[in-house]
């Protein structure tokens, strides 16, 4: 903390900031803060890795790998991203047919390993499983024994050249055969503490939905339901389709919301009579499928078109561009962004920088209030307010806890708030807690901090999400000054 005044009966702390203040009760000690401006890397928000994990090479511009089996590299220790920024999330995309390479029989370890590795490089694990890709390639195809069992024909209602059905989701085995893998997924997976989020894929070429608008109600609830009724602690996101479907998504469950082609301001135009996904698909369709306010429960997380380098040399953008781009990302209220691992142009990264600030939450504590001196087994009542700089809430909980330290003794008391209800914007969170009868009198460091909802019997819960503020101790908890336990 960078300046300690006192007025007339109240002690002010304050961290960068100088302070006037009337005199109030000489019992009680109020700190206050401002937005650091800090860059931080946080649970569920800001950039992922795309079929690789933090510390893993990137893909070599322009490309990038999709719906096949992670190819794991050797790592050295060193869990930095060369020209990307580091991420707390790690995409993993693959095709039904490696899931599931014999009729009920699933490969789970698959997934296991995905989930391990994404746990030891600091990132939680968002996946998706679409039925099939694109092409003839059966590799990308849906499961040899799937295919043996409807048959070669690949012609059908939604004949896309690009996103084609490769098999006829009206045929009842797909619900019964595909929606059964997801629920054994769900029955599996759901509420894993490493598992991020999971996307609705339904069907078309990379599960991206094309074509949903064809489907009769009863597949369409069934492949719904097939995800709705099985996760029930892990986010769902569903990708923008059509009137029917994400309005049934969103009846069923807190479905966030992704697309697959943000920055597409005119890549095809000349093909497409000057249609383009930013310009003529992606405002409208928000509005048209009632989900523009899915952001509230649900996370939203997008996607790169092509990539950075491409932006540069198909799109020829520069900065103007890619601010409008980032802008309009952040007015859809994104968390979360795939660039496909590819890396980001050195010209646009204070760009990137300033849009990762924004995205999601970012949560700064602007005022505490605590009583100078409390007793064991006394009630501790604070005051707080908390300012949500990004532009969405955060979607998993974290309690926030208090922290009593000093060298002797330390306690550690839980608070009772839900801070996915934190907005953006101002929220207020006023409470006590209860101090140990067993505490012993003295003076301590009163901290705070948003803690793992799942920790270790016997251990002390570790922070889990940062705070753009200073203050910060070397275990990550927020120092708000000291505190006064004394002999009853």
């Amino acid at each position: 903390m960078k300046n300690i005044l006192i007025s007339t009966g109240i002690l002010i702390i304050t961290a960068g900031l100088v302070l006037e203040t009337a005199a109030q009760d000489r019992d009680t000690v109020v700190v206050r803060f401002h937005d650091t401006g800090e860059l931080l890397n946080n649970p569920g928000k800001g950039f992922m890795t795309f079929q690789r994990f933090n510390g893993d090479e990137l893909n070599p511009p322009p490309g990038w790998t999709e719906g096949f089996p992670i190819e794991y590299q050797d790592f050295d220790g060193n869990l930095e991203n060369e020209n990307h920024p580091q991420t707390t999330i790690a995409y993993h995309r693959v095709y039904w047919r490696y899931v599931e390479p014999e009729k009920q029989e699933y490969n789970w370890d698959l997934i296991d390993k995905a989930l391990e590795t994404a746990r030891e490089r600091g990132q939680r694990l968002m996946l998706r499983i679409p039925a099939h890709g694109s092409g003839t390639d059966v590799r990308r195809d849906v499961p040899d024994w799937y295919r043996d069992m409807v048959g070669d024909r690949r012609e059908w209602e939604h004949d896309s050249p690009v996103n084609a059905w490769l098999v006829n989701p009206e045929d009842p085995r797909y619900v019964e055969y595909y929606g059964g893998m997801i629920r054994a997924l769900g029955e599996r997976y759901d509420g894993h503490p490493d598992l991020e989020s999971v996307d609705l894929a339904l069907v078309g070429a990379w599960g991206e939905g094309a074509g949903s608008a064809l489907l009769s109600q009863e597949t369409r609830e069934g492949l719904v339901n097939s995800y709705t009724d099985v996760f029930k602690k892990t986010p769902l996101k569903m990708l923008l389709t059509d009137k029917k479907t994400n309005a049934y998504g969103l009846s069923q469950a807190n479905v966030g919301y992704r697309f697959d082609c943000l920055g597409d301001i005119g890549f095809w135009a000349e093909d497409q009579d000057g249609w383009s996904h930013m310009y003529d698909y992606y405002p409208q369709q928000l509005i048209e499928t009632g989900m523009q306010d899915a952001w509230k429960k649900g996370p939203v997380s997008l996607e790169i078109c092509y990539t950075f380098t491409n932006w540069k040399r198909l799109g020829g953008f520069g900065l103007e561009e890619v601010q409008y781009i980032f802008d309009q990302a952040l007015k859809w209220r994104i968390s979360s962004f795939n660039a496909k691992s590819s890396p980001v142009l050195e010209e646009w990264e204070e760009l990137v920088d300033e849009w990762i600030k924004q995205m999601g939450y970012r949560f700064v504590l602007r005022r505490f209030s605590f009583p100078r001196e409390v007793t064991p087994s006394g009630k501790l009542d604070f005051t707080s307010w908390w300012e949500n700089k990004g532009v969405a809430p955060i979607y998993r909980q974290y309690p926030l806890a208090i922290r009593l330290h000093n060298g002797d003794a330390s306690r550690i008391l839980l608070t009772g708030v839900d801070i996915r209800e934190w907005m953006p914007g101002d929220n207020l969170y006023n409470d006590a807690v209860y101090l140990p009868h067993d505490l012993p009198p003295g003076e301590y460091q009163l901290e705070l901090a948003l803690v793992e909802p799942i920790y270790e019997l016997g251990k002390e819960p570790k922070p889990a999400v940062k705070l753009a503020i200073d203050s910060i101790t070397g275990d990550g908890w927020y120092s708000l000054g000291k505190i006064i336990v004394k002999e009853r």
